[in-house]
């Protein structure tokens, strides 16, 4: 994995990654007039009479929130709000970047703290707040906050607004996770329902997998966390693990992998060792996702599964079929917010899932090959899931997100889905 010097890191940070950019020029006294007094008081009258028309002159259809406490900061921990803006910047960038969506970082500081740099997320102050702001934003990414609190505000905050609320800690590795599971099957020559996955992690990540994984077709699911199997007997489990439990002789992640045929992890290094792959079917899947170091080696599963084939997984960007939630983000709120729809519901993100899934079967541009010289990009064990600069993404993600919401009803906007196809591949080529 590449390594950055701490001072070219901090350089390329300086002075932030975010900018206002004004789409409408400011040149004369027409534009000044235009733009603030005394023109304003007409867009502000239109939206006092009509308040959808806020949909049409402001900001709000094409601006998210990038909104947190800063108490689940990547694999740093609570840090608190003030530290978690780099992060936030970052997935603002993101934002624009890949789905031309304007985002901007709202750190907001609502934990109940005793002194010290460290807290627990206060759901009623973080929901108060989003709340609050809600009206400039035509959609909230939750992002960093701590389990098992961001159920509770992702799941309040969805109920409350009428704009997307999602938390991108548990959907979006969800929606990527569930592409590579969909291919690995493809691969396989397996139904989702005949599949037996091990998930190792129960937090925000893991229970939102499980949860996609299930929505998708598969039925047989075994979660575990640090103290083994989530079982039905088992009398210490939260509510939202509880949901997840089964009834299983196992009593360790050891024993469940035996035979089993898909492997995800979203918890510690170094947790599986290749005498633990050896147990599972004989063509397996591991999805070693924990940052930066995985739950295996990808060099310690070929060694095991010398021989054999399988699939190998990571979230680093220096091995092959990376889970990388830039994947997901962009294209979900792209088409909910070009549908003006109320909510990123499961269909929309299944729908996601398998349209990356089927994207990682189509033969692949040369100038996304031009970019991964050292790698072989074509649908198989190596390449399951596409490539984040594959500008197609724009399209065929945003897309079925938006089919799937006005399949749903969660779209407001009148689309004609073939149209918005076009509308979306012209933005494309201008980007």
């Amino acid at each position: 994995m590449a390594r950055y010097d701490r001072e070219e890191v901090l350089g390329f940070h300086r002075g932030g990654k975010v900018a206002v950019r004004l789409p409408k020029p400011l040149k004369t006294k027409d534009d000044l007039c235009l733009a603030y007094t005394p023109g304003v008081a007409h867009a502000v009258k239109e939206i006092a009479a009509r308040p959808e028309s806020v949909y049409e002159v402001t900001a709000k259809p094409n601006l998210v929130a990038v909104v947190s406490d800063g108490t689940a900061i990547l694999g740093l921990g609570d840090l608190g709000a003030t530290a978690s803006i780099p992060v936030m910047e970052g997935k603002a960038v993101l934002f624009k970047a890949f789905g031309d969506v304007d985002a901007w970082p709202v750190p907001l500081n609502c934990c109940r703290r005793d002194g010290r740099n460290e807290g627990r997320t206060d759901p009623e102050r973080v929901i108060a707040a989003v709340k609050a702001i809600a009206p400039q934003y035509g959609g909230v990414n939750l992002e960093d906050i701590a389990a098992p609190a961001c159920f509770e505000i992702e799941d309040r905050l969805d109920a409350a607004l009428d704009i997307p609320v999602f938390h991108d800690d548990q959907w979006g590795t969800a929606v990527i996770s569930l592409s590579g599971v969909m291919n690995y099957a493809r691969l396989a020559g397996r139904e989702l329902a005949d599949l037996k996955v091990v998930m190792n992690g129960a937090g925000a990540a893991g229970i939102r997998i499980c949860e996609m994984c299930k929505a998708a077709g598969v039925k047989d699911v075994t979660m575990c966390d640090t103290k083994g199997t989530i079982r039905t007997d088992r009398t210490d489990l939260n509510p939202f693990k509880a949901r997840h439990a089964v009834d299983t002789p196992a009593r360790t992640l050891r024993e469940a992998l035996v035979g089993a045929d898909v492997f995800i992890g979203v918890s510690a290094a170094n947790v599986l060792t290749g005498e633990d792959v050896k147990v599972m079917s004989e063509f397996p899947a591991i999805f070693a996702m924990a940052n930066p170091d995985p739950e295996i080696a990808p060099d310690e599963v070929a060694r095991a599964l010398a021989g054999r084939r399988y699939v190998m997984v990571t979230g680093r960007s220096d091995y092959p079929n990376q889970i990388n939630n830039v994947l997901g983000f962009p294209y979900l709120f792209r088409g909910a917010l070009d549908v003006r729809a109320t909510t990123i519901n499961k269909e929309m993100k299944v729908a996601a899932a398998n349209a990356l899934a089927a994207l990682a079967r189509q033969p692949v541009p040369d100038e996304v090959k031009a970019i991964y010289p050292n790698e072989t990009l074509e649908f198989g064990t190596g390449y399951i899931i596409p490539k984040p600069f594959d500008r197609r993404l724009f399209v065929e993600v945003s897309h079925a997100v938006a089919a799937a919401a006005v399949a749903t009803g969660v779209a407001r906007a009148p689309v004609d889905l073939a149209a918005y196809r076009a509308e979306l591949e012209r933005r494309n080529d201008e980007r």
